[in-house]
């Protein structure tokens, strides 16, 4: 009698990880993004390191891994575009649409992503839903504006809390804080983040709809499954 044993999230990150190694193209720079799934796409990055020019990093954790192992890291001013963005998401939906930004790199991953022709999504399926909001909506704030973005999704029944690390705000990369929003059913992903992105103080809000992916690559109990998109 044969038995199947179930794979670790772990071990689903790692399969997703070095499936996306198909989508990178030899000879160029891929975009990089940030979390513990993009971690295992690193690490499987590193074995195939001369084939390719270097990396743009979605935040100063991935640069420090990829350097780590010997990939050269661009800024992104030094780049006018990329073939590919490999990423992770909180969420992503039927359409491409993603909830991103539990690693506090939403803003940079945004700006890498639309550098990018093509956004591969790598992610367990425990991250697939019907609609985005289950899990919370992270928004980068300058923090004079933390209170006045919170009433705000207040009136949309949401509840924002800021985010803390050690019992003090979590500080970004780039110096702004993160408010998790609660609460949030996001049926219109395009519409929501373009009015959110327009609220004065908010840096990013953590809906990728502009930039959604292309591909997903989900790691499932049969292995990788790959979803494509059609393009907005």
């Amino acid at each position: 009698m044969t038995t199947t044993t179930a794979l670790s999230q772990d071990e689903l990150k790692t399969l997703v990880g070095r499936a996306a190694l198909e989508y990178v193209l030899p000879g160029g720079i891929v975009g990089v993004g940030t979390g513990s799934t993009v971690d295992r796409f690193i690490d499987a990055l590193a074995e195939i390191k001369d084939q390719i020019v270097g990396a743009v990093s979605s935040s100063v954790a991935s640069t420090r891994r990829l350097q780590a192992l010997g990939i050269a890291v661009f800024d992104a001013n030094e780049v006018e575009s990329l073939p590919v963005y490999i990423d992770g998401a909180d969420e992503i939906d039927g359409n491409g649409h993603m909830l991103k930004g539990g690693g506090a790199a939403l803003t940079r991953e945004k700006i890498v992503a639309a550098l990018a022709s093509r956004f591969v999504c790598i992610a367990d399926a425990s991250k697939r839903v019907p609609t985005l909001g289950r899990f919370p909506l992270p928004v980068e704030v300058i923090p004079m504006a933390e209170k006045h973005i919170a009433r705000r999704f207040a009136a949309k029944g949401g509840q924002a809390s800021l985010r803390l690390v050690g019992g003090q705000p979590l500080v970004t990369d780039n110096g702004q804080h993160i408010l998790d929003v609660r609460g949030l059913w996001i049926t219109d992903p395009l519409a929501f983040e373009s009015e959110i992105n327009q609220w004065p103080g908010v840096v990013t809000a953590g809906v990728f709809a502009q930039h959604k992916a292309s591909v997903c690559l989900l790691g499932t109990a049969q292995g990788v499954k790959t979803l494509t998109y059609p393009s907005s």
